[in-house]
């Protein structure tokens, strides 16, 4: 175990991409491959332990710039990981994303029937990320990576998605993003609300002391201590569609804005409604001391401020009294967009392809991600609102209306279309860097 003191986070074993936030701005490319040779497969995985950057590495040689790769069950299994131990991952991980789609609200529009192929299928081996501060650093770090899977022909490319910050640097409905992250504990990297006590690393990292108190290591201990699940999805956003719901249940484009922040919870300069309820504060929103260091139950628990349905008090409902410890469901969260933007203004979609890959990092991906999709994104129980769904993610059929809490009489909008689709994901495993070099020296 090199010497480590019991117990605390073993930061050179653990990818630096499960911990450090992502570069402002960035540029990121998601290349997925399959493996069609085992041997190639496991030369990959020895190749790739010497190309991913530590999380003891944080400013190293490349600065902001990093690699990180991750398996699916489909991939363990075809590196030839004993199906005992397969057994020993959580079990969203072994069915795969796809067949939890019910669970995840993925119907309709966003049922895996019309996911992008191959997104969903058992093709999906290996994922691998890079993220850099520009196109420029990120192909750098492309092309530093390539020998890995180039030279072996048992180990396919079969998708890709560049991914870059738009001039705004928000995402595509215009919202500063990537605002919140919890503290871990032992990581060395602050979270960005300073009321927050940090996080057990359990609730996150693998092999570790979570929350309650429980350590969860797939097995293995090798493969499993210090690695992490990573859930990715594609996710189209309906710009124009969610434009023109604001232009058509606003009175003015004051109101137009305050309509957008009450759905948010945040303006969209990144600025808290909780901290600035009245107008924008741009200077607040730019301010990461300060944009997301507040509560709701103090000031706001009925959610005059703060909308109890408005999508960042759903994902992260803080201090507020909700059925549940909110803390047995916080997630690392991050998002990187994809796709051009639609002109400012324009109200009727011009065909393009463009959203976000979201990715969620933790140790529980049933009551870490698919808690909060299905009980908070998708069910409003939990804050005592039946079953409203959340105004941004939520699975909306166009029958629902929004309800915005005001006094003296709630304000009523017409009902809610869907803004934003799932095109494809994958449920993964990030696994240390001994367990890259264990996977690689595999043998039947």
């Amino acid at each position: 175990m090199s010497g480590h003191t019991p117990g605390a986070l073993e930061l050179d074993d653990i990818q630096r991409g499960v911990l450090s936030p992502r570069p402002t701005p960035y540029a990121a490319t998601y290349l997925v491959f399959r493996i069609d040779d085992r041997e190639h497969g496991r030369e990959v995985m020895r190749r790739l332990a010497a190309v991913v950057t530590s999380a003891a590495d944080p400013a190293g040689a490349l600065g902001e710039t990093w690699v990180s790769v991750a398996v699916t069950c489909h991939g363990l299994r075809a590196l030839g990981v004993p199906e005992a131990s397969l057994a020993t991952f959580a079990w969203e991980f072994q069915q795969g994303m796809a067949a939890r789609a019910k669970t995840l609200s993925d119907v309709g529009d966003s049922d895996p029937r019309h996911w992008e192929a191959p997104l969903g299928s058992s093709d999906i081996h290996v994922v691998l990320a890079a993220v850099a501060p520009d196109a420029q650093r990120l192909q750098a770090a492309i092309e530093r990576a390539r020998p890995v899977y180039d030279e072996l022909p048992g180990v396919t490319a079969i998708w890709r998605q560049d991914c870059h910050a738009l001039p705004t640097e928000t995402e595509h409905f215009g919202y500063r993003d990537g605002i919140s992250q919890p503290a871990v504990e032992g990581s060395g990297i602050a979270g960005s609300n300073q009321l927050e006590t940090p996080l057990k690393a359990g609730e996150f990292v693998l092999g570790y002391p979570d929350e309650l108190g429980g350590v969860q290591t797939p097995q293995p201990h090798v493969l499993g201590r210090n690695g992490s699940y990573v859930t990715f999805r594609k996710l189209h956003q309906r710009v124009a569609v969610f434009r023109r719901y604001l232009r058509d249940n606003a009175h003015d484009p004051d109101d137009e804005e305050l309509l957008a922040a009450k759905i948010m919870g945040r303006w969209r300069s990144g600025a808290p409604l909780a901290l600035s309820p009245l107008r924008d504060d741009p200077a607040l929103g730019a301010d990461p001391a300060r944009r997301n260091t507040f509560g709701y139950e103090h000031d706001d628990p009925a959610g005059f401020v703060t909308p109890g349905g408005c999508h960042i008090r759903r994902a992260n409902p803080r201090d507020a009294a909700v059925a549940g410890d909110v803390r047995l469901h916080r997630m690392i969260r991050r998002g990187a967009v994809y796709g051009p933007p639609l002109p400012p203004g324009v109200l009727d979609d011009d065909g393009a392809d463009r959203g976000l890959m979201f990715t969620f990092i933790g140790a529980h991906l049933g009551r870490q991600f698919e808690f909060v999709q299905s009980e908070w994104m998708n069910n409003g129980v939990f804050f005592g609102a039946s079953d409203t769904r959340d105004p941004v993610l939520g699975a909306h059929d166009g029958t629902a209306e929004l309800i915005i809490p005001r006094r003296p009489l709630r304000r009523r909008l017409s009902p809610l279309s869907r803004f934003v689709t799932t095109r494809g994901g994958e449920y993964c495993f990030l696994p240390g860097l001994r367990a890259l070099r264990w996977l690689g020296d595999l043998t039947d």
